[in-house]
Parts: structure tokens; C-alpha cells; sequence
């Protein structure tokens, strides 16, 4: 059985951060969301969400589309099959990594 330590270091740091957590966990759940949407659901400024999103985009775990142009424009998020997996792992993860730290401390 693998120990938290060993466990730690396997976590993917591009999906692990807090607020790209929260998005990619908000994209899991549904084919994908517009840019204000999850402006609020974040809480983010526009620029800190386009900046986590671009490290997202640029590792492979989400794809972004620009439709429209004006007053009319929208930017579609989704996450790409490679990450859809990753987050499942992601918290995959973070599971077996609870469950090894609470069985280190004697807790069932």
C-alpha cells in the first residue's frame, strides 16, 4: 500500500490548484460552460480566470472556443476527454490519499 507521502507527490499541480480545482470539478459535471458563468461560480476576475483557464488550455485539460463578435461574443469552456480523466484521477486521488492519512493515524 502506498503511503501519503508517496501519494502527495502524484498530484497533478495544473488541476490541483484551488480555483482550477473548483472549474475543472464545475466542468466534470455538465459538456460545458461559458466563461461568465463560471466567472460566477468562481468568484475570479476576468483576468485571473482567463489565466487559469489558458494554463488549462495549454496543458490539455480544457478547450476553449470563441464564437461571435462585439457585443455578441461568447467563450465556450469544456474540458477535453484527456481532461475529464485527469480530474476523475484527480480526485481519484485525493480519495486514496484520505484514506491512507486516516488509516496512518489508527482511524478506520
Amino acid at each position: 500500500m502506498a503511503e501519503p507521502s508517496e501519494e502527495l507527490a502524484e498530484i497533478d499541480r495544473i488541476i490541483h490548484e484551488p480555483a482550477r480545482l473548483a472549474l475543472t470539478t464545475a466542468l466534470l459535471s455538465v459538456e460545458g460552460a461559458d466563461f461568465l458563468f463560471l466567472q460566477s461560480l468562481t468568484g475570479l476576475t476576468k483576468g485571473n480566470l482567463s489565466s487559469h483557464l489558458h494554463k488549462l488550455e495549454a496543458a490539455g485539460i480544457v478547450a476553449i472556443t470563441k464564437t461571435g463578435a462585439g457585443r455578441t461574443a461568447r467563450t465556450w469552456i469544456a474540458l477535453t476527454p484527456s481532461g475529464r480523466a485527469a480530474t476523475t484521477r484527480h480526485w481519484e486521488r485525493l480519495d486514496q490519499l484520505r484514506h491512507l492519512a486516516r488509516g496512518n493515524l489508527g482511524e478506520a
